[in-house]
């Protein structure tokens, strides 16, 4: 089937100029709209079904596209660049709502929502200090590659390659071979999909309807100005994150949402050796990071072996773990030697809670498939030794046990490392309580969604009504259930 020929020319959006190059936008929304391709569809009651719940729902658009202003530039360039529909660069929303943190029940990440195996795939690499299904550049790369070669596998059907990247090429294959060999039209409209890929199409052309004319639907979208909100900036090798922060001159929070691939307290020391920093804080970094010394850069100390040391024993000392001793040090095998002069961590610092959440459930995945096993307490164990002891997130061992991080610990008592059996639902799961502290502005909604929890659920956890008030500080218990598959 050909691509379709573009429904939208610059001259029919409200407010778009004819003749414009994409630099000369003033508003990323005027750009998008310039460059929108797909038609409407054949089915316009599905189409307005969608457009209906997202016109009804203002505050759910508001905050997608609140947090697509740090990234949706970079999506919109990249489309450009590759010739692909604009319209492409709402799939976000459809998907994640643009929450870099997204993470559902079928273990897909991300943006871009990539399952493990899609992911390695389209060569994003995943690891204990890395996911690059939530990498933004690189997911951004790596789903329009998939989108690219499913237009492709389907002979330039734009809906057809969306539907695919909802429920895989196979099944599209399989609907368009059937109605093929029945001598029935093979276009989306026409062959058999499962429901949810029904609607999944139809999503993304209701999202492009709001965006091409919202005052029809009584909306209003801040306009999000047409220049890049960050700059990638090499590294040149692992670096701590809340030292990167500082000599960028932003919080770690923002950091982080800049850079959700990186789940632990440093980058990756394998790489990717780059940072995704504000465009006025690009160069600062750039600038600092060149003046410090391989141990500032990680924030680490020096320490000098003694008789009896052990790296379990001096990972201990330091709160930290084996590995990161054996990292730092590059001792891939062997003790130590009295005298030794080692790296050490001088702090490990606290994590983002959606950053935590994201480490926990690599951490989970990580030793499910080892038998269950417990530690018995030492005199002078705290949950936060252990949990570096054994190459942890201190909350997610909290969580294990049902206790708060910073809950005493006392010398016989036994401490679950993994999930085991016993925490099981009977379908591969396991529940894990945590605690999540309340931002300014933060709903009950938005924390929901972000556990992948209904609200009467967060609201039960925490003995709360449904009129009740969050406020900022505030900790409420989740319940996370992580799947080991």
């Amino acid at each position: 089937m050909p691509e379709p020929a573009p429904a939208v020319t610059a001259a029919e959006g409200p407010t778009q100029v004819a003749g414009l190059t994409p630099a000369q936008y003033g508003d990323l929304f005027d750009r998008m709209r310039a460059g929108f391709k797909l038609e409407d569809g054949a089915d316009q009651r599905a189409v307005d079904q969608q457009l209906r719940w997202y016109a009804s729902n203002p505050d759910y658009l508001q905050r997608a596209f609140g947090r697509a202003d740090l990234y949706l530039y970079q999506i919109v360039t990249e489309l450009e660049r590759r010739g692909m529909p604009l319209e492409l660069a709402l799939l976000p929303v459809v998907e994640s709502a643009f929450e870099p943190y997204a993470y559902s029940r079928a273990r897909a990440s991300g943006l871009w929502q990539f399952i493990p195996g899609t992911g390695s795939r389209f060569g994003l690499k995943q690891d204990w200090w890395y996911d690059g299904r939530r990498d933004i550049v690189e997911s951004t790369r790596a789903a329009l590659d998939y989108l690219q070669y499913l237009h492709d596998e389907f002979n330039g059907d734009w809906l057809l390659a969306i539907a695919a990247y909802n429920c895989g090429e196979a099944m599209v294959e399989r609907a368009v071979n059937m109605n093929r060999a029945a001598g029935r039209p093979v276009d989306f409209w026409d062959v058999w999909l499962p429901g949810e890929t029904r609607a999944y199409v139809p999503k993304l052309l209701a999202m492009k309807r709001l965006v091409r004319d919202p005052e029809t639907y009584g909306l209003e979208f801040s306009p999000i100005p047409n220049s890049p909100y960050f700059s990638r900036v090499a590294t040149h090798g692992q670096i701590n994150l809340k030292i990167a922060a500082e000599i960028a001159g932003v919080s770690p929070e923002e950091l982080y949402e800049l850079n959700p691939a990186f789940h632990r307290w440093a980058t990756d020391p394998a790489g990717p050796h780059y940072l995704l920093l504000p465009v006025d804080a690009a160069d600062v970094f750039a600038e600092n990071v060149d003046q410090l010394s391989a141990d500032q850069r990680l924030g680490v100390t020096h320490y000098s072996v003694r008789r009896g040391d052990s790296v379990a024993s001096v990972a201990r000392n330091f709160h930290t773990s084996v590995n990161v001793i054996r990292e730092l040090n590059n001792l891939l095998t062997g003790g130590l030697t009295v005298g030794d002069d080692l790296r050490v961590p001088s702090a490990v610092p606290e994590l983002p809670a959606k950053v935590m959440l994201a480490a926990a459930r690599v951490d989970g995945r990580g030793r499910s498939l080892r038998r269950a096993h417990v530690q018995v307490v030492r005199r002078g164990d705290s949950l936060w030794t252990i949990a570096r002891r054994n190459g942890m997130n201190v909350n997610t061992l909290a969580s294990l046990n049902g206790m708060h991080p910073g809950d005493a610990l006392r010398a016989g008592q036994r401490i679950r490392l993994t999930s085991g059996s016993s925490g099981g639902s009977g379908r591969g799961g396991a529940h894990r309580r945590m605690f999540y502290t309340v931002r300014e502005g933060d709903t009950v909604t938005q924390i929901a969604r972000l556990f992948q929890c209904s609200v009467p659920q967060l609201l039960a956890w925490n003995g709360l009504g449904s009129g009740s008030r969050l406020h900022a500080g505030q900790k409420l218990r989740i319940h996370l259930h992580t799947r080991h598959s």
